[in-house]
């Protein structure tokens, strides 16, 4: 499975459990890619605002990510590490929990389901797990979550992944474009631009 190149931005309408829009930017590199991400939303009555940055290898590995939030508790950051060989540091310490997670997951963020298809590469009926560090939005608490991806008949031009994160009790079908972003993820947002 092959992708077309991410196209320099893209935007997302997040709905309808969270109410707030996302837009990131996209640098290629020669090596890799590093993605530059805003997120404003109000969920439950509360308001937050994510912002990150993150570098991706050649092969779609997380090799650095920084997330700063404004939220109610104030503004926050937290930076996530990745040695290339599945270890993790979280603000400068050692986080083993970490261990193995391929990709960064931010909590507000419709893109960030864009690295695990890339870099799993699924065949049709494949499916593969996909561990990922996961960064909260409002306290930007970092965890691992477990999902999976699997490969379902493309609908014409669009790819279409069963997504399922037992770590949350959730699963949904996810649809991708050409360029392997999303564009519908169920109860989260919709690309429109």
């Amino acid at each position: 499975m092959t992708f077309r190149e991410l196209p320099r931005w893209a935007a997302w309408r997040h709905h309808p459990e969270r109410k707030g829009f996302e837009v990131v930017y996209v640098d290629q590199l020669d090596g890799g890619c590093r993605v530059h991400g805003t997120t404003t939303a109000v969920e439950d009555g509360v308001p937050v605002v994510v912002e990150y940055r993150i570098e991706l290898d050649t092969t779609w590995h997380t090799r650095r990510a920084e997330v700063r939030n404004l939220a109610r508790r104030g503004e926050a950051r937290v930076l996530l590490e990745a040695d290339g060989a599945g270890g993790w540091t979280v603000d400068g310490r050692a986080e083993p929990e970490l261990d193995g997670c391929p990709d960064v997951d931010v909590e507000t963020s419709c893109f960030t389901n864009t690295f695990p298809v890339h870099r799993l590469a699924l065949g049709i009926g494949a499916t593969a797990a996909a561990p990922a560090a996961y960064v909260r939005g409002e306290d930007l608490a970092v965890l691992r979550i477990e999902q999976t991806y699997r490969r379902l008949e493309d609908d014409g031009a669009r790819s279409r992944f069963d997504y399922d994160c037992p770590t949350f009790d959730f699963g949904c079908r996810l649809t991708y474009d050409e360029s392997g972003l999303v564009l519908d993820y169920p109860r989260v947002g919709t690309r429109f631009a």
